[in-house]
C-alpha cells in the first residue's frame, strides 16, 4: 500500500512514529477531452487573458483578493515558512472523545495509519487504549499544506485517521430554505411511515452495493472497444405520481410486504426436498 505522509502522533510523552496510507480510492471513470476532428487530447494553457501571454511556473505567483482585482501578494518562501512552523507541531492528540459525540457530516477523508520503524510497540499501546477505553484521539495535523483536525479511531486492529471539517467549514441548517417548522402529519400517516421504516430495515452489509452506473459505463465502453453491439435493458415502469401521501405509504408497503413473503416460501421448499432425501 502506498506511503502518503510520513510522521509521528504523540499523546502526552508517548511519540508515535507512522506512516499514512489512503483508506478509500476513487473508482469514478476518467473520460479525457479530445478535439472532435482528430481525437486529440485537449491541452490546457495556463493564460493571462491581459498579456495574452502563455505563462510557465515561474510566471505565477499566489495571491488572495481582499476587494475586486485588488490582491495580497503572498511569496512562496512566506507560505513555505508558515508550514514549517505549523509542521513542528502537526500531529498532536490534544484531547480524547467518543466517537458518537461527532455527527457524520463532519468527517472528510479517511487514511490507514501503520507503524514507522521503532513504532511498533508505541502503536500497539495506542491501539489497546483506545479499544478499551472506548475513546478515539483528537489530533491536528498539517497535509497538503492545511492544518487539519483528525480523528483517531481502531478499526480491525489498525488505526485509522480520519480528517473532520472545522465547524465554521459546516454550513449552517439555519441557512437551508423552505425547510417547514413543523411537521402537519397525522398520527396514521407516522405509524403508517414507521411500519415501511421497520419492513425496509436490515444490517448493513456494504459489498451488496454497488455503483450500477459505472457497470454501465464500462459495458458501454467495453461494448465499443469490441464493436458489439450494447443492449440496453428495457426501462421499468414508473410508478405513478401519487400525490396522497397515505396511498403512497401504503402503496409502498404493500410492495415491500410482496417481496418479504416471497422468501420465505422459497426457504421452506428447500427444506422439505432436503427431508424427502
Amino acid at each position: 500500500m502506498h506511503t502518503i505522509w510520513k510522521g509521528s502522533i504523540s499523546f502526552g510523552l508517548v511519540n508515535i512514529p507512522i506512516k499514512l496510507h489512503a483508506a478509500t480510492e476513487d473508482k469514478d471513470i476518467k473520460l479525457r477531452s479530445l478535439h472532435k476532428k482528430c481525437h486529440t487530447p485537449i491541452k490546457y494553457e495556463k493564460m493571462c487573458p491581459v498579456c495574452e501571454e502563455e505563462l510557465a511556473m515561474d510566471d505565477i505567483v499566489k495571491g488572495y483578493e481582499i476587494a475586486k482585482g485588488k490582491y495580497v501578494i503572498l511569496e512562496d518562501e512566506e507560505l513555505n515558512e508558515l508550514k514549517r512552523t505549523s509542521e513542528e507541531k502537526a500531529v498532536e492528540i490534544i484531547d480524547f472523545i467518543k466517537m458518537e459525540e461527532i455527527d457524520p457530516i463532519y468527517y472528510d477523508r479517511s487514511y490507514y495509519m501503520s507503524p514507522n520503524e521503532g513504532g511498533i510497540k508505541a502503536y500497539g499501546l495506542l491501539r489497546k487504549a483506545l479499544i478499551e477505553s472506548k475513546k478515539a484521539g483528537l489530533a491536528k495535523i498539517v497535509m497538503r499544506s492545511k492544518e487539519q483536525l483528525a480523528v483517531i479511531r481502531v478499526l480491525e486492529n489498525t488505526l485509522l485517521m480520519e480528517t473532520i471539517h472545522y465547524p465554521d467549514e459546516v454550513r449552517s441548517t439555519a441557512d437551508v430554505p423552505n425547510v417547514p417548522a413543523e411537521d402537519h402529519v397525522s398520527k396514521k400517516e407516522i405509524d403508517t411511515a414507521i411500519l415501511l421504516i421497520d419492513q425496509l430495515t436490515t444490517t448493513f452489509e456494504p459489498e451488496k452495493y454497488t455503483d450500477e452506473y459505472r457497470s454501465r459505463l464500462m459495458d458501454l465502453i467495453e461494448s465499443k472497444r469490441t464493436g458489439k453491439e450494447l443492449v440496453t435493458p428495457k426501462e421499468t415502469k414508473q410508478a405513478a405520481n401519487v400525490t396522497d401521501l397515505m396511498a403512497a405509504l401504503q402503496a409502498s408497503i404493500d410492495k415491500t410486504k410482496a417481496k418479504t413473503e416471497e422468501k420465505p416460501k422459497t426457504k421452506r421448499k428447500t427444506t422439505r426436498t432436503k427431508k424427502a432425501q
